[in-house]
């Protein structure tokens, strides 16, 4: 055992020439502490400093910080906007513990005045503090308090909360030196993971434009596209449920017309008022709107309560060169990660994919319309000029024929062959006269016009 320890202790300094000079210090500044409250804290700086994705870095700082200063409980929150907790994870309490206190702290209290005042804070009873007003009926009961800012460059990310040193001890220097020196690295793994987070959203928003262009230059129908463009989104930003609202005929409402991932065929369909809604708001705006929470967002005071589960959403408005085309709105379940600035920025642009594709679909359609009308004209021009004139003189002929036939049979022959041709000549004309009034709907459809109807609507 012996062995190991030195071998240890000679690592470290080794191994600590590896981090920022700043931390460096700070770890130094520690080393007067026990040969293992050393050793344990240099092996939880590295460990945060391990994990690329964010979510795993934040919980690997919480549960390393409990750890280290031997604290009952610990959270780790996050500032959002308003200065709010916009994420909180805790650590120590149970599921059930959890359910029982209900809704996670905003960021009131105690927890507000490291948010307001950015430096450690140590208290020996909360409940003394001129900020506390106390805790859920259901909470466990918490007196010792140690809270340390974490800061991202020159930014307060967020703040470490621990309470109830075990034995019921007090926390004292050491751990408030401790503590800081985690946040310090705390700083430097969540800085890290925030850079590898978009440099890897960045690769699969290229892909997803990729693949995206690559099926509007095919040619791929826009039913097939919008919803590959839902997708991509969903997977991006990991949401629970994506949705592509499209404004109906009137312009009074939006109708949700696909739907994909939690309770999707409840949001199918969905009709969503212009005004009042959350959709209609990224409409009017003209840019991403993000609501920490779709329920009970103040925008949607209208329409069907279609979001219940569901908090953090963001609403994209669909811009093309002739106006928004439509709204693509993704959202997490409630207690998820809110949507930021720089994750959602991207969108706007991608959303725009889709309303190209709209707008190329549209103009595909335009297109195939026009040829497929004037093949029609000029069927009708030939069957007129060529068919019809033909038969017409065929029939001139035939009837002269009749003085120089005196046999009755075969003047009764001519005679029907006549009025063949008569007949025929009348249906070319019928044929002609559908073919141009096929679109206008001022003639009744005849079975050739519903046979090629069906022919069409086939062909989709």
């Amino acid at each position: 055992m012996g062995d190991d320890g030195n071998t240890r202790a000679e690592e470290a300094p080794r191994r600590l020439d590896v981090l920022p000079e700043e931390l460096q210090a700070r770890l130094d500044a520690v080393r007067h502490g026990t040969p293992q409250s050393m050793q344990s804290l240099l092996e939880a700086v590295l460990s945060v400093g391990r994990e690329l994705d964010l979510s795993q870095v934040l919980r690997h700082i919480v549960e390393a910080a409990v750890v280290l200063v031997d604290a009952e409980y610990g959270a780790l929150g996050v500032i959002g906007e308003g200065m709010t907790l916009s994420r909180f994870l805790p650590v120590g309490l149970t599921a059930d513990e959890m359910d029982t206190i209900g809704r996670l702290p905003e960021g009131h209290g105690i927890l507000g005045e490291l948010i307001r005042h950015p430096e450690s804070l140590r208290l020996s009873e909360i409940s003394d503090h001129p900020e506390s007003y106390g805790f859920p009926p259901s909470h466990p009961p918490m007196h010792s308090f140690l809270g340390v800012p974490i800061r991202v460059r020159d930014t307060v990310f967020g703040n470490l909360y621990l309470t109830e040193k075990r034995g019921g001890r007090d926390f004292d220097d050491e751990d408030e030196t401790v503590l800081s020196t985690l946040a310090m690295a705390a700083g430097v793994a969540i800085e890290n993971a925030r850079l590898y987070e978009k440099a890897r959203d960045r690769q699969r928003w290229l892909e997803a434009n990729a693949e995206i262009v690559a099926g509007l230059l095919s040619g791929t129908d826009e039913t097939q596209v919008l919803p590959l463009v839902v997708d991509h989104a969903r997977r991006v930003l990991s949401v629970d449920l994506g949705a592509l609202a499209l404004p109906d005929e009137g312009g009074d409402v939006l109708r949700v017309a696909f739907a994909t991932g939690v309770d999707a065929e409840a949001h199918d369909g969905l009709v969503l008022p212009r005004e009042g809604s959350f959709v209609g708001a990224a409409l009017h705006a003209g840019k991403p709107l993000i609501s920490l929470d779709i329920e009970t967002d103040p925008r949607s005071t209208a329409g069907p309560p279609g979001w219940d589960g569901l908090g953090p959403a963001v609403a994209v408005p669909m811009v093309a060169r002739d106006g928004v085309r439509g709204v693509l709105l993704l959202a997490r379940l409630r207690g998820k990660a809110p949507f930021t600035e720089a994750e959602t920025a991207p969108l706007l642009a991608f959303a725009g994919q889709a309303a190209l594709a709209m707008e190329l679909a549209g103009r595909r359609r335009s297109a195939e319309q026009l040829t497929l009308l004037e093949d029609r004209d000029r069927i009708a021009r030939d069957l007129h000029d060529l068919a019809i004139q033909r038969l017409f003189a065929t029939g001139m002929t035939l009837q002269s024929t009749l003085r120089f036939v005196d046999h009755p049979a075969a003047r009764e022959r001519l005679l029907r062959a006549v009025d063949d041709l008569d007949e025929t000549i009348k249906i070319i004309r019928s044929t002609i006269f559908g073919l141009r009034a096929h679109d206008t709907g001022r003639t009744r459809q005849g079975l050739r016009v519903r046979a090629t109807a069906a022919v069409e609507q086939a062909v989709r």
